[in-house]
Order: C-alpha cells, then sequence, then structure tokens
C-alpha cells in the first residue's frame, strides 16, 4: 500500500526485456484487497506516484495534505461505524449476545453489515483512528497513504517520519525510510494498532521485522477503556525509534560484508532448505520455482543493482519475494503477523551466515 513503483508492477516480465508476468515461476503478486465500488472507485489514496496495482487517488508528492482531507482522498469519511443488536430469525433464540458491526458505504451511502461480534467490542471510527496517528507525531508528519481493504473490514494509514538512514551515500546511496502505520479492523480480527515500519525507498519494500529488545509497535484493544490508552501510546511509541536504530546498525554490517554466487545460494537454501525426496516432485520443483525466483530478484532486478554483492541484498531478494509475490488473496505483508515472523527468522539466518 505505500507507493510502490518496481520493476514488479509490469506484466509479463522477463527481467532482461523488461516484459513482465504476473505469475513469475510460478509465483503470483501479491493480491491489493482494496475496497472498489460497482462504478469503479477505490478506497485508497497516496503520494507522488501510483502504486504497483495502479489504483487509487493520487496526490501531488509536495502537497500538504491535512487528516481530514486524506480521509476523504482514500473514501473513510462518514463511515459512522457502529453496533447494533443481531436480529434472531424467528423460531430461534441466542444463547450468547451479539451484535452486528454497521457502516454507512462509502461509495453509495447505503447501510451495511461488516461483521459479527461479541458484546464487549467498542467500534473505532476511521477519524479517530487518524487523529490518534496525527497526535502521536504531534503533526510533524506527511501523509502518506490510506486505505480500506477487505470490503472494508480493515482501514489504515501510514504518515513519513523524518528519521531515515542512507548506506554508502557516496556510493550505493540506498536509503531506509521511516513511516508510522496505523491500522484497525472493523469486525474484531484487529486491535488499534500503531507501528514504526522501515521501509527501502528503492523499491518500497517494507522491512518490518520483530526485533529483539525493541518496542515496534502499540496496540489498543476495541473494549471499554480505549480511549484512556491513546495518551500512553505516544510516549510508548516514542521508544520504538530504537527500533530504528537499531536495524540501521544491522543493516550497515550487511551491507558491508561481501557475499559470492556461493554464499547467496547458500542464504537462500539456509531459509528454504531443499524438501527430502520423500517429500515428493511436486514439493522439489515448488521449491526450485522459489529458488529460481529469488535468484531473478537478486541478479536481475533493479531494485538490487546498488546493493548486489552484499548480504544486505540478499536479505532483500527475501524479504522482497514475500512483499510482491505472495500468494494471490494473502492480502498486504505489513499487517500479516506471520509474514513478520517470517521476515525475523530470515534476518537471523541472513545474519547467522554473514558473520554479523
Amino acid at each position: 500500500f505505500f507507493k510502490q513503483k518496481t520493476a514488479y508492477e509490469i506484466r509479463n516480465c522477463d527481467w532482461s526485456s523488461d516484459v513482465c508476468s504476473s505469475d513469475l515461476k510460478g509465483e503470483n503478486l501479491m493480491a491489493h484487497a482494496l475496497e472498489i465500488s460497482d462504478s469503479g472507485d477505490v478506497a485508497f489514496a497516496l503520494r507522488g506516484e501510483p502504486a504497483w496495482h495502479g489504483l487509487g487517488t493520487v496526490f501531488d508528492k509536495d502537497a500538504d495534505i491535512t487528516t481530514t482531507e486524506m480521509l476523504d482522498l482514500a473514501h473513510l469519511s462518514g463511515w459512522n461505524v457502529s453496533i447494533e443488536p443481531a436480529v434472531v430469525p424467528a423460531g430461534y433464540r441466542a444463547v450468547t449476545d451479539n451484535f452486528m458491526v454497521t457502516r454507512t458505504n462509502p461509495f453509495d451511502g447505503e447501510k451495511e453489515i461488516l461483521a459479527f461480534v461479541g458484546k464487549k467490542y467498542r467500534p473505532f471510527q476511521n477519524e479517530a483512528l487518524f487523529q490518534y496517528a496525527d497526535s502521536i507525531l504531534d503533526g510533524g508528519a506527511k501523509w502518506e497513504s490510506a486505505g480500506s481493504i477487505k470490503d472494508g473490514r480493515q482501514v489504515f494509514g501510514s504518515l513519513v517520519v523524518d528519521k531515515s538512514f542512507t548506506l554508502d551515500p557516496s556510493g550505493a546511496n540506498d536509503t531506509t525510510t521511516t513511516y508510522l502505520l496505523v491500522h484497525t479492523a472493523h469486525d474484531g480480527s484487529a486491535s488499534v494498532t500503531a507501528s514504526i515500519t522501515p521501509v527501502r525507498v528503492v523499491c518500497q519494500n517494507t522491512l518490518n521485522m520483530a526485533l529483539k529488545g525493541t518496542k515496534q509497535s502499540f496496540k489498543i484493544r476495541h473494549t471499554n477503556g480505549t480511549d484512556s490508552r491513546l495518551n500512553e501510546a505516544r510516549r510508548v511509541l516514542g521508544l520504538t525509534f530504537d527500533y530504528m536504530d537499531s536495524f540501521a546498525g544491522i543493516a550497515n554490517s550487511l551491507f558491508e560484508t561481501p557475499v559470492d554466487s556461493k554464499g547467496v545460494f547458500d542464504m537462500f537454501t539456509a531459509v528454504y532448505p531443499k524438501p527430502d525426496i520423500s517429500a515428493g516432485k511436486g514439493a522439489i520443483k515448488k521449491w526450485e520455482n522459489k529458488i529460481d525466483l529469488l535468484n531473478d530478484i537478486y541478479y536481475k532486478s533493479p531494485t538490487q543493482k546498488n546493493i548486489e554483492g552484499t548480504a544486505w541484498g540478499v536479505f532483500n531478494a527475501l524479504t522482497e519475494r514475500l512483499d510482491y509475490f505472495r500468494k494471490a488473496g494473502a492480502g498486504s505483508s505489513v499487517f500479516d503477523p506471520n509474514v513478520t515472523a517470517e521476515k525475523a527468522v530470515i534476518l537471523d539466518k541472513v545474519r547467522t551466515l554473514a558473520g554479523v
């Protein structure tokens, strides 16, 4: 959902000729899952240039967009999310208290049901979520992107934070910048969450992962007491900049570690070992496709040109595969705790083999 302009955007991709395929070597591009109206309007907006999926409203990279304007551009305003008692059909009785989460559809103004939840659930308006993000940074950041996914069941917004690092400024000039990401779910599947997320600018690859000893996110459940915890979020997330400091040190060490072709293969296969022959031909073929794809990303993608031959390049090839070539329907990797955990495992394995 961050602005993502990479070689992977181009359909039918042969890396050497810039002709691309949305299903390269058997792995699908990440599904965007954005909410789209019957008339084709998209609940998504971002700064600067179209995202990899080419959808949504794009506003000028230098525009001073207010929180209210961001909500309007992304069709997130005026949803009036609420809970109403669930209707029990005639002839039945309910043994638990259930409620409907409803909203006003942003495209046609009709009331609709987003989900069914228990009695402790409390709605959290999109306006409150975005004001929460803006207040955490005291208005000191620019809105970058916002949108609705999974038919309105999840919403998100991101702001660019004035904290970044650049590896080898006079050479590779590889920059990673920082975003504050806020998101929540209107179906009870996720808390109100604020996260510090590093993103490699050249390909907009999301590098978020759980680093030991650092605080990356702050969560608030959709229950009573939500408002009282908002004040604590700003203090806690101030500590998460330690996360970026830790990550910058690791990135620099990986960048300074040279890796030859054998080392690249060893790292790929350490993360994804070859299945035993007893697993069958299908499993082995799937593994071969995965390694082929990683080699294509590492050796042929333009996003790797300035970092090839380093452990940092290997790490980014591995995480780019997760961000851009996951199974269709998987949704955004930023919201997926399993992907975050997998990236943490990848980082540990690459660091171990690189001796970092």
